[in-house]
């Protein structure tokens, strides 16, 4: 829930447009109080003194607060005041000023410097924290701080690494002195060569290189995130001591830090076991049914247990198959033998992350904030040449760059999946939206379940030019590519005669190259025979970006040589007019 309070007439209207823009209502000062527990973010419009005096009572922790925003009363600065990072008031800060025409003012050291702070990473990985946090935030920022991710997280690009390491900072799930027992070697996720143009000597994955760690003055700080899962079986009525004590050995046998444990699983037979529930409270027991626990392979089997509960393992079984359900997991404590009970932890396995993002149309207010996120978020950024150019100030110190020219479309596709298969953190980015005629379609063609994949919508040039010609799209609509070069002409023909005897409105992506010149010609020759000669057709020429042309001829007139690669055609249905010069497509009925 996002709060605006103002108290002046110019508060009030400056509330008014932000609370459009953003979807947000403005509250009288004394409800405050009672609103701040279910606050994501609060804009005041008064001075700054003013507002620390009002939420200083009300904030407890930076991790729950709400972000505060204040605004000044001639609305010149959007100034982050509490909560910049972790409560998002750095972000809704930008977004206030956009609406405003405002300066926003961040003074969180990452954010400022456009950096990834260590903030940035215990949220990410909702870790634990072992050392100073502010010193090893200082030594991140000024590039003195040497990452460890000894479990290869895909994690945010870092700032490049200058000088001599006076901090480390260590991502484990073991506790301090048996990390290294169990690093995963580097060639199992470390990149194949450093990007020698970002200078950055930190390893993204895998361990980093030892004459660093050994650093004499070099101070620590670990960073626990929550990794592994206990699976837990036991004899009917057994003590919640027996339980917490054999769980206890996963740290004092195996050196795994108890902070790490995620979530705890058994065979649905001991969801109601009072001494399990009690030993784990308040974390919650996952069961499974014994069926689905006896089809999992497992080192420590027991035809024992098969008879007794219908599955040949509870423990090992329970484990790995919750930590499947978190994206999969490897057993690596097995069975650990109580009185009267059985433990075993599996921990789960961090996956690369591909982010595939539409970048609009090309104006910067166009381009969705998700989008802007995601590409912060990445430590690799997959593109052709122009596009990354487009976005270059939006990317984060220390983030390496593929970009590569026109045609290379199926090779940045397998390419940002193969990064991301290593275990980063990958941006591909086009423009439009990703998943019409772009990249999303390759790219997953070829991406497998051991990657997380996320989507950012794009502003397609359909919607883009719909916006510019007025309304064209009002009633239903087809796509359709008049490129060949993956579809055969005579599959297009058949579509575009479908799509013309149908009386869809009809949008062309790519209708005109220098060697594809004639067949926007052939296509509008099959829509005369269905439309009337004043249907209109309407153009859009490099929407949102500079030279941008819209242009609207009757369907008898239009003329397909004033058109390009760069242009999107849309032909009227037969019910769609021009209304005060805009292409106008009625929805169909009445309304009520």
């Amino acid at each position: 829930m996002l709060a605006l309070f103002a108290v002046t007439d110019a508060g009030r209207r400056a509330a008014a447009e932000v609370g459009a823009a953003l979807g947000a209502t403005t509250h009288p000062l004394d409800a405050l109080p009672t609103l701040w527990p279910d606050l994501d973010g609060a804009v005041f419009f008064l001075a700054t003194g003013a507002t620390v005096r009002l939420i200083a009572p009300l904030l407890a922790d930076k991790r729950t607060d709400p972000g505060v925003v204040c605004v000044d009363e001639a609305r010149r600065f959007a100034v982050a005041l509490a909560g910049g990072h972790g409560g998002g008031a750095n972000a809704l800060a930008t977004r206030v000023a956009a609406v405003l025409g405002a300066e926003p003012v961040i003074t969180t050291a990452s954010d400022a410097a456009g950096s990834t702070g260590l903030d940035e990473l215990v949220g990410l990985l909702d870790a634990q924290v072992d050392g100073d946090l502010a010193a090893a935030g200082t030594a991140l920022l000024d590039g003195a701080a040497l990452v460890e991710n000894l479990l290869g997280f895909p994690l945010p690009p870092l700032p490049p690494l200058v000088g001599e390491v006076r901090h480390t900072i260590t991502i484990t799930d073991r506790t301090p002195g048996s990390e290294r027992l169990t690093a995963p070697e580097p060639s199992t996720r470390a990149p194949e060569s450093a990007d020698s143009r970002t200078g950055d000597r930190r390893l993204a994955h895998g361990r980093p290189p030892t004459r660093a760690r050994e650093t004499a003055d070099s101070r620590g700080t670990r960073l626990v995130p929550p990794t592994l899962v206990v699976g837990i079986g036991s004899a009917r009525g057994v003590p919640a001591q027996a339980v917490t004590d054999t769980i206890r050995r996963l740290e004092t046998e195996h050196g795994f830090d108890l902070r790490a444990i995620r979530a705890y699983a058994s065979v649905d037979l001991k969801a109601d076991e009072a001494g399990i529930l009690a030993a784990i409270a308040p974390a919650p027991l996952l069961t499974h049914p014994a069926a689905e626990l006896a089809g999992i392979e497992v080192p420590n089997p027991s035809e024992v247990v098969r008879a007794e509960v219908g599955t040949p393992s509870v423990a090992e079984a329970a484990a790995l198959h919750s930590a499947a359900s978190f994206g999969g997991g490897e057993l690596v404590v097995g069975k650990i033998k109580g009185d009267n009970v059985t433990v075993a932890a599996a921990r789960v396995r961090p996956r690369g992350r591909l982010a595939i993002v539409g970048l609009g149309p090309g104006a910067a207010d166009l381009r969705v904030p998700r989008a802007d996120a995601e590409l912060r978020r990445a430590s690799i950024v997959v593109g052709l040449d122009q596009y990354v150019d487009q976005v270059a100030h939006l990317l984060r110190p220390g983030t390496e760059v593929h970009a590569s020219g026109l045609g290379d479309e199926e090779q940045r596709a397998a390419d940002a999946v193969a990064l991301a298969a290593k275990g980063y953190a990958v941006a591909l980015i086009g423009s439009g939206d990703a998943g019409v005629y772009a990249m999303a379609s390759p790219a997953l063609q070829g991406a497998g379940d051991d990657i997380d994949v996320v989507g950012v919508p794009g502003v397609t040039a359909a919607l883009s030019a719909a916006a510019l010609l007025g309304a064209p799209l009002g009633h239903d609509h087809v796509l359709i590519s008049l490129s060949d070069l993956h579809t055969p002409w005579p599959v297009i023909q058949e579509r575009v005669a479908a799509a013309a005897a149908a009386n869809f409105v009809t949008c062309f992506y790519n209708p005109r190259s220098r060697d594809r010149h004639w067949q926007l010609g052939a296509v509008l020759d099959v829509f005369r025979e269905h439309r009337p000669a004043d249907t209109p057709v309407g153009a859009v020429r490099q929407s949102g970006r500079p030279g941008q042309r819209v242009w609207c001829k009757p369907l008898s007139e239009f003329d397909p040589t004033e058109v390009d690669m760069l242009t999107t055609v849309v032909v009227g249905s037969s019910a769609t007019r021009m209304v005060g010069g805009r292409m106008v497509t009625p929805r169909g009925y009445r309304w009520a």
